[in-house]
């Protein structure tokens, strides 16, 4: 089966006459835009990289086409490279509909008979053809809830109709509703209807029983391995309701959504410092793309997950310690990936800086059933995709990208007061950049890696060490952290 299929695009939310009147008036609902970003080159000059967007790119990179033809929507032979734009705010506009917006629910149903549709143009009577045929959904922000409400509303769909759609990948989408001030909004409030984000109401539409407190789950309708969310993690560029969204949704957001709410759970995710909409939105954006292409055509996933097994003190807190005192602290892991290539992109981000480190509790890792755990949590730190295709034949079969890493402990609690002894703003307990050459072997991979902080990652590495289906690398520093890089790796069909 191939792995490319038709790709639908499923827009956002518009909230007032004037954004639905803009949507309608645009043939390819905001996929079409895309961003210029400045840049310093190393002589100190700036010059522009402009990310043409992202139905262009689909265009130029993969050969897909759009499906309008002298005028009119999917009105000629579809390809399985077709790209599709779902205009379900056209209902909402005078002139094509009744000038109402379209609930979740008739939006789902909908975007289920043009499925079918596409469907019956490339496929007709064929049942070879009938039997493989799929599709891929793309969404950003209301959309993707629009796709779920098609998955898991069994009002609306059913298994086998769950199974002509092959992957889902979103783009800010507010899978645990949106909150402002931290209350999640009302389900009263009809207004643009924006109750479409409580989240009894998305319960509702979701099909989820019960008054479940998240409704960040798919309930077991579809795969969460298919299934990818694009996490933004940059508040301060969102521009929408002259600056009061990005206020009310608060630092640790895209400027509407709540990262802790933009993703599903199980789901592979990536984070990017990107705002909802707008010059420097996620959509219009080379992270977001090549994120999306990825995941989408890409034919190797890796998962990185930190194992602790020590995490030192600074010498006056351990000697506070030592001495009987109460000790307080959680740990900020920070983590970028990018992969080898001619552009600079990076597949995830998560800093500090824009509240999207991954925080752990000093207990819920070394100590777990003191936190009330059977096992230790963790830190997964990446969902990565990678392409093999794109590797140039000078490279061979070797995949390579960097990770970078990076583990700080909050401020430390001594006895419940602040310990301000010595204290440094800024110190690490451990932090350098790894660079990763994958090559297949047989059934598996030969993993090699680079510390390149302090050694050019042209060097051919060191072998990681494997544990069943994982690989190893171990991570440490002079202050006494340790801990290992568990890397799991998947061809992908």
């Amino acid at each position: 089966m191939s792995q490319f299929h038709p790709i639908i695009y499923v827009r956002g939310y518009a909230m007032t006459a004037n954004e639905i009147a803009d949507t309608v008036s645009m043939p390819y609902m905001g996929f079409n835009l895309g961003a210029t970003k400045v840049r310093q080159s190393w002589d100190g000059a700036i010059y522009k990289q402009i990310f043409e967007s992202p139905m262009m790119r689909l265009m130029k990179d993969y050969g897909y086409t759009d499906a309008f033809s002298d005028g009119a929507e999917v009105d000629r032979d579809i390809t399985h490279k077709t790209l599709v734009v779902y205009r379900y705010y056209d209902q909402a506009d005078r002139d094509f509909g009744e000038g109402k917006p379209l609930s979740i629910p008739a939006a789902a149903l909908q975007l289920r008979d043009l499925i079918l549709n596409i469907r019956q143009q490339l496929c007709g009577d064929d049942p070879e053809l009938l039997g493989e045929f799929r599709v891929h959904l793309v969404a950003h922000s209301m959309g993707g809830l629009v796709c779920r409400c098609l998955l898991q509303n069994d009002g609306i769909n059913n298994p086998p109709m769950r199974n002509i759609v092959d992957k889902v990948f979103t783009y800010a989408t507010p899978h645990n509703g949106i909150e402002m001030a931290g209350i999640n909004v009302p389900s009263f409030l009809g207004l643009w209807d924006i109750n479409n984000f409580n989240r009894k109401t998305m319960a509702e539409y979701l099909d989820l029983d019960g008054k479940p407190e998240r409704v960040d789950t798919l309930d077991g309708k579809f795969d969460p391995d298919r299934f990818f969310c694009l996490v933004g993690t940059n508040q301060q560029d969102y521009g929408a309701a002259k600056g009061v969204s990005k206020w009310l949704a608060g630092k640790m957001s895209d400027g509407l959504v709540a990262i802790e709410n933009a993703s599903v759970q199980g789901a592979p995710r990536a984070f990017v410092y990107r705002s909802h909409s707008g010059p420097y939105g996620i959509v219009n954006s080379e992270d977001g793309y090549q994120n999306m292409v990825r995941f989408l055509f890409g034919d190797v996933r890796v998962d990185g997950v930190m194992e602790v097994e020590s995490l030192p003190l600074p010498p006056s807190v351990e000697k506070a310690k030592q001495e009987g005192r109460r000790v307080r602290a959680s740990y900020y892991f920070e983590v970028v990936v990018s992969p080898r290539g001619p552009r600079s992109f990076r597949l995830t981000e998560r800093r500090k800086e824009t509240f999207s480190a991954v925080l752990r509790k000093f207990d819920e890792m070394m100590k777990p059933s003191q936190a009330g755990l059977d096992s230790a949590r963790s830190p997964v730190l990446f969902s990565t995709f990678l392409d093999s295709s794109k590797i140039t034949v000078d490279r061979g079969r070797t995949m390579v990208m960097t990770v970078e890493l990076a583990v700080s402990a909050t401020d430390y609690f001594i006895d419940g007061a602040l310990w301000t002894e010595h204290r440094v703003e800024g110190e690490y307990l451990y932090r350098d950049t790894l660079t990763l050459k994958m090559t297949p072997a047989g059934d598996g991979w030969n993993l090699r890696y680079v510390t390149t902080d302090e050694q050019w990652s042209e060097r051919g590495g060191s072998k990681a060490e494997t544990d069943g289906d994982s690989y190893l690398i171990p991570l440490s520093s002079k202050k006494g952290f340790s801990a290992q890089l568990r890397l799991n790796l998947q061809h992908r069909t």
